[in-house]
Protein backbone atom coordinates (compact mmCIF):
# COMPACT_ATOMS: atom_id res chain seq x y z
CA UNK A 1 0.00 0.00 0.00
CA UNK A 2 1.35 3.72 -1.10
CA UNK A 3 2.46 5.36 2.31
CA UNK A 4 -1.12 7.24 2.08
CA UNK A 5 -0.63 8.78 5.69
CA UNK A 6 -3.76 10.87 6.34
CA UNK A 7 -5.29 7.82 4.98
CA UNK A 8 -3.21 5.43 7.71
CA UNK A 9 -3.72 7.58 10.37
CA UNK A 10 -7.93 7.87 9.54
CA UNK A 11 -7.91 4.41 9.29
CA UNK A 12 -6.10 2.80 12.79
CA UNK A 13 -7.31 -0.56 13.44
CA UNK A 14 -11.05 0.22 15.27
CA UNK A 15 -11.32 -0.79 18.98
CA UNK A 16 -13.63 -3.84 18.72
CA UNK A 17 -16.15 -2.40 21.03
CA UNK A 18 -16.19 0.58 18.97
CA UNK A 19 -18.48 -2.01 16.95
CA UNK A 20 -20.95 -2.89 19.74
CA UNK A 21 -24.37 -1.27 19.90
CA UNK A 22 -23.87 1.44 22.05
CA UNK A 23 -26.60 4.61 22.44
CA UNK A 24 -24.51 6.81 24.60
CA UNK A 25 -22.58 9.41 22.20
CA UNK A 26 -22.52 13.53 21.73
CA UNK A 27 -23.78 15.17 19.27
CA UNK A 28 -21.71 16.73 16.62
CA UNK A 29 -23.01 20.16 15.75
CA UNK A 30 -24.42 21.16 12.90
CA UNK A 31 -24.85 25.05 12.08
CA UNK A 32 -28.66 25.57 12.01
CA UNK A 33 -28.19 27.63 8.65
CA UNK A 34 -25.84 24.58 6.70
CA UNK A 35 -25.12 24.85 3.28
CA UNK A 36 -28.04 23.03 2.22
CA UNK A 37 -30.38 24.95 3.06
CA UNK A 38 -28.93 28.48 3.80
CA UNK A 39 -29.33 30.06 -0.01
CA UNK A 40 -33.18 29.19 -0.35
CA UNK A 41 -35.10 31.49 -1.79
CA UNK A 42 -36.88 33.58 1.13
CA UNK A 43 -40.27 32.30 1.86
CA UNK A 44 -43.57 33.76 2.32
CA UNK A 45 -44.46 34.95 5.86
CA UNK A 46 -45.84 32.23 8.11
CA UNK A 47 -50.02 32.29 8.66
CA UNK A 48 -52.00 31.10 11.51
CA UNK A 49 -54.87 28.72 10.52
CA UNK A 50 -57.67 27.44 12.18
CA UNK A 51 -59.07 23.89 11.68
CA UNK A 52 -62.16 22.66 12.75
CA UNK A 53 -62.15 19.27 14.17
CA UNK A 54 -64.86 16.16 13.49
CA UNK A 55 -67.18 17.69 17.02
CA UNK A 56 -66.30 21.46 15.81
CA UNK A 57 -64.12 22.21 18.13
CA UNK A 58 -61.41 24.49 16.32
CA UNK A 59 -57.67 23.74 16.04
CA UNK A 60 -55.16 26.54 16.02
CA UNK A 61 -52.19 25.88 13.52
CA UNK A 62 -48.92 27.99 12.01
CA UNK A 63 -48.80 26.91 8.29
CA UNK A 64 -44.73 27.82 7.22
CA UNK A 65 -45.38 27.92 3.81
CA UNK A 66 -41.98 27.29 0.89
CA UNK A 67 -41.10 29.62 -1.60
CA UNK A 68 -41.57 26.50 -4.28
CA UNK A 69 -43.38 23.27 -4.10
CA UNK A 70 -41.66 20.73 -2.02
CA UNK A 71 -42.25 17.66 1.19
CA UNK A 72 -44.55 18.65 4.24
CA UNK A 73 -43.26 18.20 8.17
CA UNK A 74 -46.25 18.12 10.51
CA UNK A 75 -44.96 18.79 13.86
CA UNK A 76 -46.26 18.62 17.47
CA UNK A 77 -45.69 20.19 20.48
CA UNK A 78 -44.84 18.36 24.41
CA UNK A 79 -47.46 19.14 26.63
CA UNK A 80 -46.15 21.70 28.84
CA UNK A 81 -45.49 23.94 25.54
CA UNK A 82 -47.31 25.35 22.35
CA UNK A 83 -46.47 25.40 18.96
CA UNK A 84 -44.96 28.45 19.09
CA UNK A 85 -42.11 25.85 20.25
CA UNK A 86 -41.18 24.33 17.26
CA UNK A 87 -41.28 28.47 15.13
CA UNK A 88 -37.56 28.43 14.48
CA UNK A 89 -37.46 24.98 13.02
CA UNK A 90 -40.25 25.32 11.30
CA UNK A 91 -38.81 29.01 9.73
CA UNK A 92 -35.30 26.89 8.78
CA UNK A 93 -37.74 24.19 6.78
CA UNK A 94 -39.88 26.69 4.77
CA UNK A 95 -36.04 28.28 3.99
CA UNK A 96 -35.16 25.13 2.81
CA UNK A 97 -37.91 24.36 0.85
CA UNK A 98 -40.27 22.04 3.48
CA UNK A 99 -43.65 23.73 3.71
CA UNK A 100 -44.24 22.80 7.37
CA UNK A 101 -47.64 22.83 9.99
CA UNK A 102 -47.38 23.17 13.82
CA UNK A 103 -50.56 22.68 15.95
CA UNK A 104 -51.84 23.39 19.17
CA UNK A 105 -53.44 19.95 20.27
CA UNK A 106 -57.46 20.70 21.58
CA UNK A 107 -56.80 21.96 25.08
CA UNK A 108 -53.39 23.63 24.52
CA UNK A 109 -51.87 26.69 23.20
CA UNK A 110 -54.59 28.52 21.38
CA UNK A 111 -57.09 25.93 20.34
CA UNK A 112 -60.13 25.46 21.46
CA UNK A 113 -61.25 23.09 24.52
CA UNK A 114 -61.66 22.69 28.43
CA UNK A 115 -57.45 23.56 28.73
CA UNK A 116 -56.33 20.16 29.47
CA UNK A 117 -55.14 21.15 33.67
CA UNK A 118 -58.98 21.70 34.06
CA UNK A 119 -60.12 18.69 32.58
CA UNK A 120 -61.15 15.38 35.18
CA UNK A 121 -59.53 11.62 34.40
CA UNK A 122 -63.04 10.70 32.66
CA UNK A 123 -63.00 13.86 30.40
CA UNK A 124 -59.73 13.43 29.61
CA UNK A 125 -60.49 9.36 28.53
CA UNK A 126 -62.61 11.58 26.17
CA UNK A 127 -60.14 13.69 24.70
CA UNK A 128 -57.93 10.97 24.41
CA UNK A 129 -60.34 9.06 21.90
CA UNK A 130 -60.94 12.78 20.22
CA UNK A 131 -56.96 13.25 19.56
CA UNK A 132 -56.15 10.80 16.12
CA UNK A 133 -58.75 12.68 14.24
CA UNK A 134 -57.53 15.86 15.30
CA UNK A 135 -54.56 14.66 14.33
CA UNK A 136 -55.94 13.61 10.74
CA UNK A 137 -57.17 16.78 10.24
CA UNK A 138 -54.48 18.53 10.66
CA UNK A 139 -52.43 15.76 8.06
CA UNK A 140 -55.27 16.12 5.60
CA UNK A 141 -54.71 20.05 5.87
CA UNK A 142 -50.94 19.69 5.22
CA UNK A 143 -51.19 17.32 2.09
CA UNK A 144 -53.77 19.44 0.92
CA UNK A 145 -51.70 22.68 0.42
CA UNK A 146 -50.53 24.37 -3.01
CA UNK A 147 -46.77 22.87 -3.56
CA UNK A 148 -46.89 19.96 -0.36
CA UNK A 149 -45.65 16.73 -2.52
CA UNK A 150 -48.57 14.47 -0.28
CA UNK A 151 -46.39 11.30 -1.11
CA UNK A 152 -43.30 12.71 0.92
CA UNK A 153 -44.23 13.63 4.04
CA UNK A 154 -42.21 13.89 7.72
CA UNK A 155 -43.68 14.42 11.15
CA UNK A 156 -42.05 15.25 14.33
CA UNK A 157 -43.15 15.61 18.11
CA UNK A 158 -41.72 16.71 21.55
CA UNK A 159 -42.01 14.52 24.91
CA UNK A 160 -44.60 11.67 25.23
CA UNK A 161 -47.43 13.59 24.02
CA UNK A 162 -45.41 14.50 20.58
CA UNK A 163 -43.68 11.57 20.25
CA UNK A 164 -46.64 9.64 20.49
CA UNK A 165 -48.52 11.34 17.95
CA UNK A 166 -45.91 11.71 15.58
CA UNK A 167 -45.44 7.85 15.57
CA UNK A 168 -49.38 7.42 15.12
CA UNK A 169 -49.10 9.60 12.23
CA UNK A 170 -46.19 7.41 10.39
CA UNK A 171 -48.61 4.26 11.15
CA UNK A 172 -51.45 5.34 9.77
CA UNK A 173 -50.31 7.25 6.71
CA UNK A 174 -47.27 5.15 6.18
CA UNK A 175 -46.79 5.22 2.21
CA UNK A 176 -46.59 8.70 2.48
CA UNK A 177 -44.33 9.55 5.35
CA UNK A 178 -40.77 8.86 4.81
CA UNK A 179 -38.86 10.61 7.77
CA UNK A 180 -39.25 10.87 11.29
CA UNK A 181 -38.17 13.30 14.21
CA UNK A 182 -38.60 12.13 17.99
CA UNK A 183 -37.42 14.14 20.75
CA UNK A 184 -37.73 13.03 24.60
CA UNK A 185 -40.85 10.86 24.40
CA UNK A 186 -42.47 7.34 24.19
CA UNK A 187 -45.01 5.45 21.98
CA UNK A 188 -47.51 2.61 23.25
CA UNK A 189 -47.11 -0.97 22.39
CA UNK A 190 -49.09 -0.37 18.76
CA UNK A 191 -45.94 2.50 17.59
CA UNK A 192 -42.89 0.48 19.04
CA UNK A 193 -44.60 -2.49 16.65
CA UNK A 194 -45.04 -0.18 14.19
CA UNK A 195 -40.83 1.11 14.79
CA UNK A 196 -39.94 -2.97 14.67
CA UNK A 197 -41.64 -3.15 11.12
CA UNK A 198 -41.00 0.19 9.66
CA UNK A 199 -37.52 -0.94 8.43
CA UNK A 200 -37.52 1.52 5.44
CA UNK A 201 -38.35 4.71 7.54
CA UNK A 202 -35.60 6.72 8.29
CA UNK A 203 -35.86 8.25 11.94
CA UNK A 204 -34.01 10.86 14.11
CA UNK A 205 -34.28 10.23 18.33
CA UNK A 206 -32.75 13.09 20.16
CA UNK A 207 -32.75 12.90 24.12
CA UNK A 208 -30.46 14.66 27.27
CA UNK A 209 -29.40 13.23 30.77
CA UNK A 210 -30.91 16.48 32.54
CA UNK A 211 -34.24 15.82 31.05
CA UNK A 212 -36.34 16.65 33.91
CA UNK A 213 -38.97 13.83 33.46
CA UNK A 214 -37.09 10.55 33.89
CA UNK A 215 -37.12 7.60 32.57
CA UNK A 216 -37.11 9.12 29.28
CA UNK A 217 -33.60 8.45 27.99
CA UNK A 218 -34.29 5.09 28.58
CA UNK A 219 -37.48 5.40 26.72
CA UNK A 220 -35.82 7.01 24.16
CA UNK A 221 -32.77 4.37 23.40
CA UNK A 222 -35.69 2.11 23.11
CA UNK A 223 -37.57 3.62 20.71
CA UNK A 224 -34.22 4.01 18.80
CA UNK A 225 -33.41 0.22 19.52
CA UNK A 226 -37.21 -0.77 18.48
CA UNK A 227 -36.49 1.04 14.84
CA UNK A 228 -35.97 -1.77 12.20
CA UNK A 229 -33.98 0.98 9.84
CA UNK A 230 -30.61 1.08 9.29
CA UNK A 231 -30.82 5.10 8.62
CA UNK A 232 -31.20 6.36 11.78
CA UNK A 233 -29.31 8.05 14.50
CA UNK A 234 -29.37 8.38 17.90
CA UNK A 235 -28.56 12.47 19.29
CA UNK A 236 -27.88 11.86 23.07
CA UNK A 237 -26.47 15.09 24.99
CA UNK A 238 -24.60 13.95 27.43
CA UNK A 239 -24.78 14.83 31.47
CA UNK A 240 -22.15 14.93 34.68
CA UNK A 241 -25.39 13.24 36.02
CA UNK A 242 -29.16 12.16 34.93
CA UNK A 243 -31.61 13.89 36.54
CA UNK A 244 -33.57 12.87 39.61
CA UNK A 245 -37.24 11.61 38.94
CA UNK A 246 -39.27 14.20 39.94
CA UNK A 247 -43.02 13.52 38.19
CA UNK A 248 -44.39 12.22 35.02
CA UNK A 249 -44.44 14.57 32.43
CA UNK A 250 -47.51 16.53 32.77
CA UNK A 251 -49.19 19.79 31.52
CA UNK A 252 -48.53 21.81 34.21
CA UNK A 253 -45.59 23.05 34.30
CA UNK A 254 -46.06 24.48 38.20
CA UNK A 255 -44.90 20.50 39.10
CA UNK A 256 -41.68 20.15 37.33
CA UNK A 257 -39.23 23.54 36.88
CA UNK A 258 -37.84 23.29 33.25
CA UNK A 259 -34.07 22.10 33.16
CA UNK A 260 -33.82 22.93 29.02
CA UNK A 261 -33.09 18.92 28.99
CA UNK A 262 -36.76 18.19 27.16
CA UNK A 263 -38.31 17.82 24.40
CA UNK A 264 -37.81 21.38 22.14
CA UNK A 265 -36.46 23.15 25.28
CA UNK A 266 -32.97 21.44 24.38
CA UNK A 267 -33.08 24.05 21.64
CA UNK A 268 -31.83 26.71 24.08
CA UNK A 269 -29.16 25.17 25.82
CA UNK A 270 -28.24 23.05 22.40
CA UNK A 271 -28.70 26.13 19.65
CA UNK A 272 -27.09 23.61 16.97
CA UNK A 273 -29.93 20.80 17.68
CA UNK A 274 -32.24 22.63 15.19
CA UNK A 275 -29.94 22.78 12.26
CA UNK A 276 -29.50 19.08 12.99
CA UNK A 277 -33.35 18.53 12.73
CA UNK A 278 -33.14 20.68 9.41
CA UNK A 279 -30.64 18.84 8.30
CA UNK A 280 -32.04 15.14 8.92
CA UNK A 281 -35.39 16.24 7.06
CA UNK A 282 -33.72 18.04 4.60
CA UNK A 283 -31.72 14.47 3.32
CA UNK A 284 -34.54 12.19 4.12
CA UNK A 285 -37.29 14.65 2.41
CA UNK A 286 -35.19 16.99 0.16
CA UNK A 287 -31.84 14.74 -1.20
CA UNK A 288 -32.81 11.01 -0.66
CA UNK A 289 -36.61 10.85 -0.09
CA UNK A 290 -37.09 8.10 2.45
CA UNK A 291 -33.76 7.34 2.81
CA UNK A 292 -31.02 8.64 5.43
CA UNK A 293 -27.27 7.51 5.36
CA UNK A 294 -26.39 4.71 7.23
CA UNK A 295 -25.07 4.75 11.10
CA UNK A 296 -22.11 3.10 12.63
CA UNK A 297 -24.71 2.06 15.50
CA UNK A 298 -27.40 1.21 13.92
CA UNK A 299 -25.70 -0.87 11.86
CA UNK A 300 -23.73 -2.44 14.62
CA UNK A 301 -24.84 -6.02 14.28
CA UNK A 302 -24.04 -6.14 10.75
CA UNK A 303 -20.56 -5.13 11.08
CA UNK A 304 -19.84 -7.30 14.24
CA UNK A 305 -20.78 -10.52 12.09
CA UNK A 306 -17.62 -9.40 9.95
CA UNK A 307 -15.51 -10.63 12.25
CA UNK A 308 -16.71 -13.91 12.11
CA UNK A 309 -15.43 -16.82 9.96
CA UNK A 310 -18.82 -16.45 7.73
CA UNK A 311 -19.78 -12.98 8.08
CA UNK A 312 -19.20 -11.67 4.61
CA UNK A 313 -21.03 -14.02 3.16
CA UNK A 314 -24.18 -13.80 5.89
CA UNK A 315 -23.97 -10.30 5.25
CA UNK A 316 -24.02 -10.25 1.39
CA UNK A 317 -26.86 -12.25 1.65
CA UNK A 318 -28.56 -9.60 3.65
CA UNK A 319 -27.69 -7.01 1.46
CA UNK A 320 -29.19 -8.67 -1.52
CA UNK A 321 -32.55 -9.38 0.62
CA UNK A 322 -32.69 -5.93 1.85
CA UNK A 323 -32.33 -4.67 -1.85
CA UNK A 324 -35.11 -6.91 -3.26
CA UNK A 325 -37.66 -5.04 -0.84
CA UNK A 326 -35.39 -1.14 -1.39
CA UNK A 327 -32.91 -0.66 -4.22
CA UNK A 328 -31.95 2.11 -2.26
CA UNK A 329 -30.95 1.02 1.02
CA UNK A 330 -27.69 1.37 2.47
CA UNK A 331 -27.20 -1.45 5.69
CA UNK A 332 -23.46 -0.19 7.14
CA UNK A 333 -22.08 2.86 6.43
CA UNK A 334 -18.99 2.61 3.41
CA UNK A 335 -16.16 3.77 5.93
CA UNK A 336 -16.66 1.50 8.45
CA UNK A 337 -16.64 -1.80 6.46
CA UNK A 338 -13.54 0.16 4.78
CA UNK A 339 -11.91 -0.20 8.10
CA UNK A 340 -12.46 -3.54 9.19
CA UNK A 341 -10.80 -4.29 5.63
CA UNK A 342 -8.02 -2.22 6.16
CA UNK A 343 -7.41 -3.59 9.73
CA UNK A 344 -6.93 -7.24 7.78
CA UNK A 345 -4.44 -5.71 5.46
CA UNK A 346 -2.11 -4.19 7.79
CA UNK A 347 -2.88 -7.73 10.16
CA UNK A 348 -1.32 -9.46 6.99
CA UNK A 349 1.47 -7.16 6.14
CA UNK A 350 2.18 -7.78 9.79
CA UNK A 351 2.47 -11.60 9.30
CA UNK A 352 4.51 -11.40 6.26
CA UNK A 353 6.74 -9.40 7.94
CA UNK A 354 6.95 -11.89 10.74
CA UNK A 355 7.52 -14.57 8.15
CA UNK A 356 3.92 -16.51 8.57
CA UNK A 357 3.13 -16.54 5.01
CA UNK A 358 0.36 -18.90 5.67
CA UNK A 359 -1.09 -16.44 7.88
CA UNK A 360 -0.81 -13.63 6.14
CA UNK A 361 -2.44 -14.91 3.11
CA UNK A 362 -5.16 -15.65 5.09
CA UNK A 363 -5.85 -12.13 6.20
CA UNK A 364 -5.27 -10.41 2.54
CA UNK A 365 -7.51 -12.75 1.02
CA UNK A 366 -10.32 -11.98 3.78
CA UNK A 367 -9.70 -8.26 3.00
CA UNK A 368 -10.19 -8.83 -0.32
CA UNK A 369 -13.82 -10.58 -0.10
CA UNK A 370 -14.68 -7.44 2.33
CA UNK A 371 -13.61 -4.74 0.06
CA UNK A 372 -15.82 -6.75 -2.03
CA UNK A 373 -18.98 -6.42 -0.23
CA UNK A 374 -18.43 -2.67 0.00
CA UNK A 375 -18.02 -2.39 -3.45
CA UNK A 376 -21.24 -4.36 -4.38
CA UNK A 377 -22.75 -1.70 -1.99
CA UNK A 378 -21.35 1.16 -2.95
CA UNK A 379 -20.69 0.69 -6.60
CA UNK A 380 -20.22 4.27 -7.05
CA UNK A 381 -17.53 4.84 -4.92
CA UNK A 382 -13.85 5.16 -6.56
CA UNK A 383 -12.29 5.02 -2.99
CA UNK A 384 -13.74 1.08 -2.86
CA UNK A 385 -12.31 0.26 -6.02
CA UNK A 386 -8.85 1.48 -4.87
CA UNK A 387 -8.86 -0.23 -2.02
CA UNK A 388 -9.61 -3.57 -3.57
CA UNK A 389 -6.92 -3.04 -5.75
CA UNK A 390 -4.32 -3.13 -3.22
CA UNK A 391 -5.73 -5.32 -1.64
CA UNK A 392 -5.36 -7.55 -5.25
CA UNK A 393 -1.81 -6.36 -5.63
CA UNK A 394 -0.73 -7.45 -1.99
CA UNK A 395 -2.12 -10.82 -3.24
CA UNK A 396 -0.23 -11.04 -6.60
CA UNK A 397 -3.24 -11.01 -8.37
CA UNK A 398 -1.68 -8.36 -11.06
CA UNK A 399 -4.77 -8.12 -13.73
CA UNK A 400 -7.29 -7.92 -11.02
CA UNK A 401 -5.39 -5.11 -9.43
CA UNK A 402 -4.96 -3.32 -13.11
CA UNK A 403 -8.40 -3.12 -13.71
CA UNK A 404 -9.94 -1.85 -10.27
CA UNK A 405 -7.18 0.82 -9.84
CA UNK A 406 -7.68 1.78 -13.56
CA UNK A 407 -11.64 1.82 -13.01
CA UNK A 408 -10.70 4.13 -9.94
CA UNK A 409 -9.08 6.65 -11.60
CA UNK A 410 -11.44 7.09 -14.43
CA UNK A 411 -14.14 7.45 -11.68
CA UNK A 412 -12.22 9.89 -9.79
CA UNK A 413 -11.43 12.20 -13.31
CA UNK A 414 -14.73 11.79 -14.44
CA UNK A 415 -16.52 13.91 -11.59
CA UNK A 416 -19.58 12.40 -12.07
CA UNK A 417 -20.02 10.67 -8.81
CA UNK A 418 -18.40 11.75 -5.25
CA UNK A 419 -15.04 10.42 -4.04
CA UNK A 420 -17.12 8.10 -2.05
CA UNK A 421 -20.15 8.10 0.63
CA UNK A 422 -17.86 9.73 3.17
CA UNK A 423 -15.05 12.04 1.53
CA UNK A 424 -14.71 14.24 -1.35
CA UNK A 425 -12.29 16.60 -0.73
CA UNK A 426 -10.04 17.73 -3.43
CA UNK A 427 -6.72 16.94 -0.72
CA UNK A 428 -8.70 13.13 -0.43
CA UNK A 429 -9.16 12.81 -4.36
CA UNK A 430 -5.30 13.32 -4.64
CA UNK A 431 -4.63 10.99 -2.10
CA UNK A 432 -6.35 8.20 -4.22
CA UNK A 433 -5.35 9.19 -7.04
CA UNK A 434 -1.50 9.07 -6.32
CA UNK A 435 -2.65 5.53 -4.49
CA UNK A 436 -4.29 4.39 -7.41
CA UNK A 437 -1.44 5.17 -9.98
CA UNK A 438 1.38 3.94 -7.70
CA UNK A 439 -0.28 0.54 -7.89
CA UNK A 440 -0.53 1.11 -11.92
CA UNK A 441 3.08 1.72 -11.67
CA UNK A 442 4.40 -0.88 -9.59
CA UNK A 443 2.33 -3.54 -11.52
CA UNK A 444 4.72 -2.45 -14.40
CA UNK A 445 7.79 -2.44 -13.02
Amino acid sequence: MPDLSAKLLFKKPAPRWLLVVGLIFAASATPASSGAHSSQTQPPAPRVVELQAADGTMLKGSYFGAAKPGPGVLLFHQSNRPRQSWDEVARQLAAAGINTLTLDMRGFGESGGTPNTKLTDAEREKVRAMRPGDVDTAFQYLVSQPGVKRDVIGVGGAGEFGVGRSVEVARQHSAEVKSLVLLSGETLQDGLQFLRQASQLPGLFVVADDDEYPPTVEAMEWLYISSSSPGKKFVHYSAAQDAPWIWYETSDASKVPAKGGHGTDMFKPHPELPGIIVDWLVTTLIKTPGHAPADALASAAILNQLWTSEGVARVKQQLMEARRRDPQVQLWPEVNVDIIGEDHVREGESEREAGQLREAKMEIDTAIEIFKLNLLAYPDSADAHYNLADAYLKNGQKDLARQYAEKALAMIDSHKAPLSSWSDTEQRRAEIRSGAQQTLKKLTN
